[in-house]
Order: structure tokens, then C-alpha cells, then sequence
């Protein structure tokens, strides 16, 4: 609740009125009004600590989700837009520097944080705080729209760290080198964002790799038809991290946001790893996520999933292990020699040594799926084409700036990142309400 000061000018009656036919205020007052702000924990002062007390930890956060929508790229640039909207400063619940020589009865420069101050608080925001507020956005869009979360997609958006060693009109010797570590950001790390394959002028091809240093932000969403796009969890690593490295942690927050689990999941070929199939398969549900041979021939298999050896014939499972990579283990042997014995010959390298060709392959249940899934399939194809809601939602936060942050450190984009994903869900919000409102308005109920 903001503090109504007087002036010579304005008494607090009239400033209240005021705060209620100010455009900029309303506008932000409905905004806000989206979240529930009750998961902010605000520090009360205690009776002994001497000094005005500090601002409250909402007004920061509503300050820096501003700055998002106005589009702000500096922090300054957010300082001076609310130094011109003193109105605003209150309705966000700054404590005002009280003057009653000033026009609205307080110094609106001295209310205001400084940039510096700002950034501090971007920094040393908690971001769970900010994780709980992105999770009452899921659950007031939950109740909106009925079945969200049955389906859910992942990505991850690659972000340029603010350095000298990204801009290319800049020349330096060994640009990428990941023992150099940028002045500007020590927490950024270098990685491959593309790699391509150029035809040679001889025929051949050649991967070229384009790097970055910088950070990656992971993001589960879904869509709905008729609502758009949702977000369900973010996470922000640095960019040297594999792109599947993002899904066990973006999966457990979307189940502790939604409160349910996803029945299917969907993700391109950076996904591709048995571990990803196996949060899924349990429930029943399908995991469709581009094949990825990581660059190892797979092992041709019939549809159960049971491989053939060399010569195209049916091998035998003969034990279970537990593998040193953490899952369990099939071990599957020439079925010349196991069970038993057939007498047969056969011509391979390994038949001569004795014991034959023996397959070790992993057996969990998501394993399988991986391997006998029917990428062909209708359903496939429909689940997979929900994938482009994650990309959608990339191409929003790019629209809010998330690609070239001007901040220098991982805390402070982590933190921006998660804002970024509030205001697209506060927007989301916004349509859902307002899609429902005219579904259920009385005069569509009598024209049908």
C-alpha cells in the first residue's frame, strides 16, 4: 500500500485522487495486480534499529518488472523514467523522502534509488522469491485454463555476456579461448551456439562452429489453443553447459509449479538422452523428442527393442548389471553360443575369438522408448509440433531484451531472466482472463 504525503500544494486527499486518474499508475496498478505478492517476504524494522526504513522488497521487484516492460535496457534509463512518473514511485510503495516545499510533498530524486543501488538489488535479489512468484502465475493460470500442463516442451535460448571478446569489431588474438576468461563478466563461459556444415570447393564438408561467450536460459512451456504460450520454469546456466544439462532441473520446477506431473514432454535432438524418456514413460505418457546418435552408429534392433548382431540375427539376453553410468544394464550375446551352444559357424571376427558379439545396452523403460519409439506417428508428429511453443516463448523474451543483457554477472542475469518470464506470464494472464470473460459473457450465451 503506498504512503500518501501532502504538500503546499496537494493534500492527501487530492494526491489519492490523483493515483486513481493517472494513466501510468493504473496501467501498472492493474498490471501488478496479476501477482500475487504475498510471497514476498518483507523485513519489518526492528524498534531499536535507528534511520527511515529501508524500502520494501516488492517495490524493487515491481521497479525491475517496469523496467522489462518498458523496455529499459540500463538501469538508469529505469531510474529516470520513474524520477519523471513521482506518482508511480508511490503507487510501487517507495517510502517518500518527505518535502513539503515539493509538489506532491516529497523529493522523488532522493526516494528514488540510485543505479548503483538498483544493481546491487538486482544482484542480491532471492531468487526463490522470485521462483514463488512465477509459480502463483502457473497455478492462477491453471485455474484459467482447463488441461495446462499435459503437454509440456523445453528449449534453451542462448544469451551474449556483455564483453568485449562478443563484438567482432573489436580484434584480439584468440577470441574464444576458454582459458581467457573475459574481464568483464567472470562468471560468463564460452560455447558453440551453431555448428554448421560448409561444402568445400572440392566436394568435401567442413563443421564450422560459431562460439559466444555467455549464458543459457532453459525454459519449459506449453501452449493452449486459444490462450498462447506458458511458461512453467526457467534456469540459467553458463553457456559451456550441454543443453540437456538444463531438462532434470526444469522438469522438477515444472512439477512443483503446476503440481502435477506432465503426462508428455517434447524437445529437440539436444534432448536426446534415456534419462529425459524416463520422466515420462511411468505415467503412461510420451517423451517425442528428436533421435540423436551423438555421433555413435545405434545398434540395429527388431521393434521390441531386442538387437541384432552383425549378421542380422536375433541376439540373446543372457544377464542384467547395474552399469557404471548409473542405469540397468541388458547383456546380450551371440545366439550361436547362448544358451546353448548351436553347432553353427559363422564368419565374424568375434564368433573366431570365442565368445561372440556381445551387446551391453541400457534396459531402464526410458531407454526403450528411446529406441522403439514410432517417430513416424501421427501422434508423434502432433506432440512434437508443440515444441515451438518453447521457441515462441525465446522469441518473446528476445523481444524484451534477453539476448544482450547489459549486466555483468551470472546472479544479475539469472535474476532478469526470471522477470523477463513473470511479465510473459503476466501477459498471458491478461488474455486467458479476458478470453474466459468473453466466452462466458451473456450475450454470447444468448446468441447460442
Amino acid at each position: 500500500m503506498s504512503i500518501l504525503p501532502y504538500s503546499q500544494t496537494f493534500d492527501q486527499q487530492t494526491l489519492a485522487r490523483l493515483l486513481e486518474y493517472d494513466p501510468v499508475v493504473q496501467h501498472y496498478r492493474q498490471f501488478l495486480a496479476l501477482f500475487d505478492w504475498s510471497v514476498v517476504p518483507e523485513r519489518r524494522p526492528a524498534p531499536h534499529q535507528p534511520g527511515r526504513p529501508a524500502h520494501p522488497e516488492s517495490a524493487y521487484i515491481k521497479a525491475l518488472l517496469i523496467q522489462v516492460c518498458e523496455g529499459h535496457e540500463y538501469l538508469t534509463d529505469l531510474r529516470t523514467f520513474l524520477i519523471r512518473h513521482p506518482l508511480l514511485v508511490l503507487e510501487l510503495g517507495f517510502r517518500p523522502h518527505l518535502d513539503l516545499s515539493q509538489p506532491y510533498g516529497f523529493d522523488v530524486e532522493r526516494t528514488v534509488p540510485t543505479r548503483r543501488w538498483l544493481g546491487q538489488k538486482l544482484r542480491q535479489l532471492d531468487h526463490w522469491v522470485l521462483q514463488d512468484l512465477l509459480q502463483a502465475t502457473v497455478q492462477a493460470l491453471k485455474e484459467e485454463i482447463p488441461g495446462l500442463g499435459e503437454t509440456v516442451a523445453f528449449d534453451v535460448k542462448h544469451i551474449y555476456a556483455w564483453v568485449k571478446e562478443n563484438n567482432p569489431r573489436v580484434s584480439m588474438k584468440d577470441r574464444y579461448c576458454k582459458d581467457r576468461q573475459p574481464t568483464g563478466d567472470p562468471d560468463c563461459r564460452v560455447g558453440v551456439k551453431r555448428s554448421t556444415n560448409q561444402e568445400q570447393p572440392d566436394g568435401s564438408t567442413k563443421e564450422v562452429k560459431e562460439y559466444l561467450w555467455g549464458y543459457g536460459s532453459g525454459v519449459a512451456s506449453a501452449i493452449v489453443a486459444g490462450y498462447g504460450d506458458i511458461i512453467f520454469a526457467d534456469h540459467t546456466l553458463p553457456f559451456n553447459e550441454n543443453d540437456v544439462s538444463y531438462y532434470l532441473p526444469l522438469f522438477i520446477h515444472t512439477v512443483i509449479h503446476l503440481g502435477d506431473f506432465p503426462h508428455n514432454i517434447t524437445a529437440d535432438a539436444a534432448f536426446d538422452a534415456w534419462y529425459v524418456y524416463e520422466t515420462v514413460v511411468h505415467r503412461g505418457g510420451m517423451a517425442a523428442v528428436a533421435f540423436n546418435s551423438h555421433g555413435h552408429p545405434e545398434s540395429r534392433r527388431d521393434p521390441d527393442g531386442v538387437p541384432l548382431c552383425a549378421k542380422g540375427w536375433r541376439m540373446v539376453p543372457t544377464k542384467c548389471f547395474q552399469h557404471t553410468y548409473g542405469y540397468r544394464a541388458q547383456r546380450f550375446q551371440c545366439p550361436l553360443l547362448f544358451p546353448q551352444a548351436t553347432g553353427q559357424t559363422c564368419d565374424h571376427e568375434q564368433f573366431l575369438k570365442g565368445p561372440g558379439c556381445v551387446k551391453d545396452l541400457n534396459c531402464e523403460k526410458g531407454a526403450q522408448m528411446r529406441v522403439t519409439l514410432n517417430r513416424t506417428s501421427p501422434f508423434y508428429k502432433g506432440l512434437y509440433r508443440q515444441r515451438t511453443s518453447a521457441e515462441r516463448i525465446n522469441s518473446q523474451a528476445k523481444g524484451f531484451g534477453i539476448e544482450r543483457p547489459k549486466l555483468r554477472n551470472q546472479q544479475s542475469i539469472r535474476n532478469r531472466n526470471t522477470l523477463i518470464y513473470l511479465v510473459t506470464n503476466a501477459k498471458a494472464l491478461q488474455r486467458a482472463r479476458a478470453t474466459n470473460a468473453r466466452l462466458l459473457s451473456p450475450q454470447l450465451g444468448k446468441r447460442a
